[in-house]
């Protein structure tokens, strides 16, 4: 089994010390994304427009993973704000709308640069 580090300049870098996504045997475990565009600028939209950035970051981390949202066996959902459930729902069923993976989606304190989504991902390669 091998461990590799997944590194794409089409999603932000790292913002502390940690690797954009980590493959493990077939498994691709994907940090956390916040609405960060790949120059590092901020997604300053709603809700919704910050959602789709994230999802956009999952994207381009799992292609250069070799896989795709096709492949995601689970997300974890973190929400400053449980009332934007529904508008987050309305994005992100865009990105899974066949197979929707399993979920779990939480409200926290804080996030990242006060962001207002996070998603991280596992997926498992064909």
């Amino acid at each position: 089994m091998s461990r590799t580090v997944v590194s794409t300049p089409q999603a932000p870098q790292a913002i502390g010390p940690y690797s954009q996504a980590i493959t493990f045997d077939r498994f691709v475990f994907c940090s956390g994304q916040i609405p960060l565009r790949p120059d590092g600028s901020m997604e300053e939209g709603d809700i919704k427009a910050q959602t789709y950035q994230v999802l956009t970051n999952v994207q381009a981390v799992l292609d250069a993973a070799g896989c795709s949202l096709k492949d995601v066996v689970k997300t974890t959902v973190f929400l400053m704000d449980m009332n934007d459930f529904v508008a987050v729902n309305e994005v992100y069923a865009t990105f899974f709308d066949d197979a929707p993976p399993a979920r779990s989606a939480v409200q926290v304190a804080r996030l990242p640069r006060d962001v207002r989504v996070e998603i991280e991902t596992i997926a498992m390669k064909q």
